[in-house]
Formats: structure tokens, C-alpha cells, sequence
């Protein structure tokens, strides 16, 4: 991690002394409600059955009632599904974490279906950052500068009245040369808007799923000098103690936090 040359099996003997530990962590209570909970991946090479394969790690970040930063929880799959989704949350429900006011995704297949089955009163909110990545994919570079133009009307929107206005708009120009794109939102609508209903101190926080990414971007600065790990365990030992690590620097709340719960309270009085 700092450079030093260690064997393979000093590493497995000194990490084996924490396997208890990371049990007891991933089993550990969490608290009743968390507001905010970012859901995203990445992924690691992983020897199993004879072959590398790659697996996808997925990270729960919860913010809390005091604007305190914290992993939730990891898993690990080759795939993901409802089946899977609805495994993870229940967990965490079945680890006393009982509502989460809003939880705030890429648009990961079968998330949303998970959450209404098992926390119907969350709102979902999918990133509008990878949404525009994506509304890029096939766009021409020449038309690039005037596309992104004219797509910013529809999320720096005052509200959902507006931004659907802003999207017509620009379907009726791209619609003949992209109708992906317009189509892509029309898809997600009701979840890609969510953020719109909250005031700016909210707004923009969940309006993307960067502060989880950012978390992802450590543990990948962790994996990526262990080209393959040798079994999910291994995986879930050096993630632990990066965890460890990067969570005793956690212990001041998220910018404009009071204005956020201020919200928080009047808008889920009941709930939190």
C-alpha cells in the first residue's frame, strides 16, 4: 500500500488475524433512519473456480441524522438484479436500519423494484450525472457543445413543471437525429426529478452520486495494486481495513447539513 515489497502469504497471515472483525462489522446494528443513502459499484478481479473473474462490489453510504458520513454495507456479485437488491436492503432492514429517506443510485437494475418491496416510503433518486453521461454516448463531437446547451435547461430547473417544459423543448429539436436521449428521460422521469421537490442545501447533495464515488475512488487506489485477489474473503479484508482507515477522518457534518435536516424534519416529521 505504501510502496513496501510484502509476500502474498504475509499479507493473507496478517489480514486472517481481522476475518472475526469483518464479520463482526458487516453484521453490526445500524441506526433506525438514515436520510440520505448512496448506493454505487466497482469492480475487482477475483480468482475463483480456476479462472479471474470480475466482480462487481457494491457500497452503501449512509448519511445520518447528524450529517456524519458512514459505509453501510458491502456485497459482492458477478450480476445484479431485484433478487439481489431485495437481499442487500432487507439486510439492512433486518440490521435495524428502518427507513431511509431518500436513496440515491445510478440507474442499477432492479434497484428500484427493491425499494418499493422493501422500503415503499423512500424516495428514489437515480444520479442525473451519469444521465448525462449517457445521453452523450452516440453523440456526434460536433454536436456535443449544443446538445449539452441545450439539455442544462432541464436540470437547473426552479421545479418539475419547468424542467418537463425544457425537456419538450428539447426533443423537439434532437429528437430526428437522437431520440434516445429525449426517450432516456422520458424513461426515468419520476425518479430523475425527486431532487427537485427539495431545496438547494439538498439539492445538492443527492442530485448525483459523487460523494459515494469519490469513497469508490479509495478503495480502488487500495485494490488496484492487487492485480487479482485470490477469493471474495480477500476482497472484503482489504476493503475492511481501508474502511478503518478513511472512516477516522469522518467526523464533521456534510456542508449546510443544519439546513438540510431543518428540512428534513418538517418535510418527514414522523419519520425521523
Amino acid at each position: 500500500m505504501y510502496g513496501a515489497e510484502v509476500s502474498e502469504s504475509l499479507i493473507s497471515k496478517i489480514t486472517d488475524s481481522i476475518i472475526e472483525d469483518v464479520k463482526i462489522w458487516q453484521n453490526r446494528p445500524l441506526e433506525s433512519v438514515y436520510p440520505i443513502v448512496f448506493f454505487d459499484c466497482f469492480v475487482v478481479k477475483v480468482r475463483q473456480d480456476k479462472r479471474i473473474m470480475n466482480k462487481s462490489v457494491y457500497v452503501a453510504l449512509g448519511i445520518d441524522r447528524l450529517g456524519i458520513k458512514d459505509v453501510l454495507g458491502l456485497w459482492m456479485s458477478e450480476n445484479e438484479g431485484s433478487k439481489f437488491w431485495l437481499g442487500n436492503l432487507t439486510e439492512l432492514k433486518n440490521r435495524d436500519m428502518q427507513d431511509m429517506l431518500i436513496a440515491c443510485t445510478d440507474n442499477l437494475s432492479g434497484m428500484s423494484e427493491a425499494i418499493g418491496a422493501v422500503y415503499p416510503k423512500t424516495d428514489h433518486q437515480l444520479c442525473i450525472v451519469h444521465q448525462i453521461r449517457n445521453s452523450f454516448k452516440y453523440v456526434s463531437y460536433k454536436d456535443r457543445k449544443a446538445l449539452s446547451a441545450d439539455l442544462k435547461p432541464i436540470y437547473t430547473s426552479v421545479n418539475e413543471e419547468e424542467a418537463l417544459m425544457a425537456l419538450e423543448t428539447f426533443a423537439n429539436k434532437w429528437d430526428k437525429q437522437y431520440p434516445q436521449i429525449a426517450k432516456a428521460w422520458y424513461d426515468n422521469w419520476n425518479n430523475l426529478m425527486v431532487f427537485l421537490q427539495y431545496p438547494n442545501a439538498i439539492r445538492k447533495v443527492i442530485y448525483t452520486t459523487n460523494i459515494v464515488e469519490s469513497v469508490n475512488s479509495q478503495f480502488r487506489r487500495v485494490t488496484k495494486n492487487k492485480r487479482v485477489f485470490p477469493n471474495d474473503l480477500a476482497v472484503f479484508k482489504t476493503l475492511y481495513l481501508t474502511i478503518n482507515y478513511i472512516t477516522r477522518k469522518w467526523t464533521m457534518p456534510m456542508h449546510n447539513w443544519s439546513e438540510a435536516i431543518a428540512h428534513f424534519l418538517i418535510k418527514f416529521e414522523n419519520r425521523i
